[in-house]
């Protein structure tokens, strides 16, 4: 029995990486679509979200299985637990894609946001994309390092972050009201979704040390 429970445990694990590696060709997928308004890459990341979903719901139900025939104890219960919170952060993450993937088609075949502001979203989208990639090796190997990469590219993508939100209201912006509805939107939809790396990142630690990790900021 202990041998069946600790592969499934490593399923668990091996489907968490699954998911991440989805999330990762998401956001790759949605970001580009965004820089170059490529709206057939866009709505194939719409199209293809389910598949996350649909991965995150099967990963929820092995997990609350385990845990009602295995009575996971220590760290084989943190590993539950934490596979559980980050499979909603998965989740969240693939919706975060798929909104920014949203604008792009909604905008087709105009560009989402004025000229000015594009370098900016251009950064932020590589960062997620490296974020999200560093994510699923973290997921694999659980290296500290990488949680650490994880947390400050995040701080790059606040940075950028805040740095539209100046923009728009600054008194030189000409841009509609559209225009600033959209910056404003995609920027919240890039930086949130750093942040729930950031949120697994702390998980991924906890499983480690059994003790939350608390930002020095």
């Amino acid at each position: 029995m202990r041998e069946v429970f600790q592969q499934e445990l490593h399923e668990v694990r091996e489907r968490l990486v699954r998911i991440a590696d989805l999330v990762a060709d998401a956001i790759d997928k949605a970001t580009t679509a965004f820089s170059n308004q490529d709206v057939t890459l866009a709505e194939s990341v719409i199209a293809d979200d389910h598949l996350i979903d649909d991965l995150t719901h099967t990963l929820d139900e092995l997990a609350i299985d385990i845990l009602a025939r295995q009575q996971p104890v220590a760290r084989d219960l943190r590993i539950v637990v934490a596979a559980l919170r980050i499979s909603a952060s998965l989740e969240r993450m693939g919706d975060l894609a798929e909104h920014i993937a949203q604008l792009s088609r909604t905008r087709f075949p105009e560009k989402v946001v004025p000229k000015s502001l594009r370098p900016t979203f251009k950064e932020m989208g590589r960062l997620d994309v490296a974020i999200a990639r560093k994510l699923t090796r973290l997921l694999e190997s659980e290296d500290a390092d990488l949680a650490e990469e994880i947390r400050n590219e995040d701080d790059l993508v606040d940075e950028l972050h805040l740095s539209v939100f100046d923009k728009v209201l600054g008194e030189t912006w000409k841009g509609a009201a559209s225009d600033t509805v959209d910056a404003t939107l995609a920027s919240r939809y890039h930086e949130r979704f750093a942040d729930h790396a950031v949120s697994i990142a702390k998980k991924v630690q906890y499983l480690q040390t059994g003790d939350w990790v608390v930002s020095a900021t």
